[in-house]
């Protein structure tokens, strides 16, 4: 994937397109930042974790931004949130996260909420980069606060 986002970035370079290669450069600093951080080239895995990072990140800025009347940051944020989607893998639906967590549920054999974490852990190596936690947290809660 870092060579997709590199080739990428060669071809927006080449077009002239900006704002494009502006964000790709951003996203290769940040994947090799934490390259660095860890010591090692990242995997497939951990380089949808820098790139899920900042999906986040994205997202909680044109929050802020929408609340404070900044339509120009806003936009560009969403930009960005729109080029750093394009290498993200199609997020799960809400029927596809709920059978997720009720099949890890049954592998696990949870009956109560003290079994969160083990429910939590196996939803997340299956859904990785594919929903957002808080909402597999609160699926899991959910599920396992039912009778």
């Amino acid at each position: 994937m870092k060579s997709r986002i590199a080739d990428d970035m060669k071809a927006a370079l080449k077009s002239g397109d900006k704002r494009r290669l502006a964000v790709l450069r951003l996203m290769l600093s940040d994947i090799k930042r934490a390259e660095i951080d860890a010591r090692a080239e990242l995997n497939e895995a951990a380089i949808l974790a820098v790139l899920n990072k900042m999906a986040k990140q994205r997202k909680e800025s044109i929050g802020q931004f929408a609340d404070a009347g900044r339509d120009d940051l806003r936009e560009q944020e969403q930009f960005e949130l729109g080029v750093i989607g394009d290498y993200l893998p199609e997020p799960l639906s809400g029927d596809e996260l709920a059978r997720l967590v009720e099949r890890a549920v049954e592998q696990t054999g949870a009956a109560d909420i003290k079994a969160m974490g083990k429910v939590m852990s196996a939803v997340k190596t299956l859904a990785e980069g594919r929903a957002d936690m808080a909402e597999v947290s609160r699926l899991v809660k959910q599920r396992l606060s039912a009778p």
